[in-house]
């Protein structure tokens, strides 16, 4: 994605399960992930444990602003993207 801040945010909030998403590794190579799914929390119910809490196998997490925002709190919560590491190229 080449676009920055709300644009991007956007994006995040768009994808669905099953989509793939690509990105280049440091050797090169490119990690293959599909999402498993896109989930909303206000920050006061953050699962910290599901989305930070070690995997037995390569799980990565988007995680942007999300909910309404405010000029002096910010935003009241997050979007997370789960998605699963399917293959390498």
């Amino acid at each position: 994605m080449a676009e920055a801040g709300p644009e991007r945010r956007r994006r995040l909030f768009r994808l669905k399960r099953d989509r793939i998403l690509k990105a280049r590794r440091a050797d090169g190579r490119i990690a293959v992930q599909t999402v498993d799914k896109v989930r909303s929390y206000g920050k006061a119910r953050f699962p910290r444990q599901e989305v930070h809490g070690a995997r037995g196998l390569p799980e990565p997490r988007l995680i942007t602003c999300g909910g309404s925002y405010d000029r002096r709190k910010g935003y009241s919560g997050n979007v997370v993207v789960f998605a699963r590491l399917t293959g390498v190229r």
